[in-house]
């Protein structure tokens, strides 16, 4: 089967990230603004799930970063796929000293950038003060999590990937369960007495998301290393040749490799909860499995059966997601513009449903310039 693909990028990537990423930059503002002007129990619970848990426990919101990491896992494998080519080997670990210097000097970039512009979301440019500004951020851990599991990736060979994968969860099950936190003791997983929480407070500058913690703090990026590789075993796999990878067969394979990780992880959460906060092994293995399977779902659809049309605004969002998450994020005033732009016409709908309008005529105006950056072939590549 030949991939469809573009610009040598697998469509159904780009439409798994442009998914989750339509979320954060409007999506979930249109399901709130329906469930307030609609309360019908469908549009309740979808609101419901567009909010990230309290502490244990997961929702669908609870999601979208893990996802978005895992795809970066998926692209590794085909972004480094001319260069093992060029260089004449078959297995990434096999490249010359000389090859992964290159390599790893351009991954340091890609890290450099992403963990800078993470500073940047967070405020770095309004110039608060060292206390008041955050360091840890969503762009930082991918580039973080991408860039070491990039060099499992680079130096070992799949068996041992799967070593690293398994020691990394275990390691850090142990250590969470183990290590005992001052006035705490060991095993404690709340907020403040987790090693987790601890070790942000010892060690992580300026000032923390959540006073004792921070989500994406310095000990829980570790196991989002394990979430990046998830996404390096099924980018190697979908690009594995042999007799038996037939499209079936992957299909089935990687369900039941989905099925496999979610039961790992139901399990696992009655020792070690599913708690995002601190990205809990148990978590790992969840969502990596809801991972695949939505990865599977556009992959069949658009891959397989060929049906990719309708996915076209969603590839415009996933081929410049960086920059649509961080223009989202504040650095543009999309809301100001829609009202410029559509105000008067929702003024004569229905009181009730201008917030809804309101929050569409956004995502309108963002995928206004997505378009206009596609056609100009503008992206911000990191």
């Amino acid at each position: 089967m030949n991939k469809i693909t573009t610009n040598n990028r697998l469509i159904s990537l780009d439409v798994l990230r442009g998914f989750v990423m339509f979320w954060i930059m409007s999506g979930e503002h249109i399901i709130h603004a329906l469930a307030k002007a609609a309360p019908i129990p469908v549009f309740v619970w979808m609101s419901s799930q567009m909010h990230h848990t309290d502490w244990d426990g997961i929702t669908f919101y609870d999601m979208i970063f893990p996802v978005f990491l895992f795809v970066a896992g998926v692209s590794m494998p085909y972004s480094f796929d001319k260069k093992i080519k060029l260089a004449g080997v078959t297995e990434p670990s096999e490249l010359p000293s000389n090859e992964k210097k290159k390599i790893y000097f351009s991954m340091l970039k890609r890290t450099f950038i992403l963990v800078f512009l993470g500073f940047v979301v967070n405020g770095l440019l309004r110039f608060d003060g060292y206390d008041q500004t955050r360091f840890a951020s969503v762009l930082g851990r991918i580039g973080i999590a991408w860039f070491f599991a990039g060099l499992i990736y680079l130096n070992f060979d799949l068996k041992k990937q799967i070593v690293w994968f398994t020691g990394i969860l275990i390691g850090y099950y142990l250590a969470m369960k183990l290590i005992p936190v001052p006035g705490f003791g060991a095993g404690d997983l709340t907020a403040e007495g987790s090693l987790e929480g601890y070790i942000d407070r010892l060690f992580l500058p300026g000032r923390l998301h959540s006073r004792v913690y921070d989500p994406e703090g310095i000990f829980s990026t570790i196991p989002a290393v394990s979430t990046a590789l998830l996404g390096v075993f099924l980018g190697t796999f979908l690009k594995a040749e042999h007799p038996y990878y037939t499209i079936k067969n992957k299909v089935v394979i990687m369900t039941g490799s989905a099925v496999v990780l979610i039961i790992t992880g139901l399990l696992w959460n009655f020792d070690f909860p599913i708690n995002k906060h601190l990205w809990t092994s148990s978590f790992v293995c969840f969502v990596g499995g809801f991972s695949i399977l939505f990865f599977l779902f556009f992959y069949v659809l658009i891959d397989v059966l060929g049906f990719k049309k309708w996915a076209f605004p969603l590839v415009l969002i996933g081929s410049n997601s960086i920059l649509i998450y961080m223009a989202a994020e504040g650095l543009i005033d999309f809301k100001h513009t829609a009202e410029y732009v559509f105000g008067g016409l929702i003024e004569f709908s229905p009181l009730v449903w201008q917030p809804v309008f309101t929050t569409i005529s956004v995502t309108v105006i963002q995928l206004i310039l997505l378009y206009f950056l596609y056609r100009k072939k503008w992206f911000l590549k990191v």
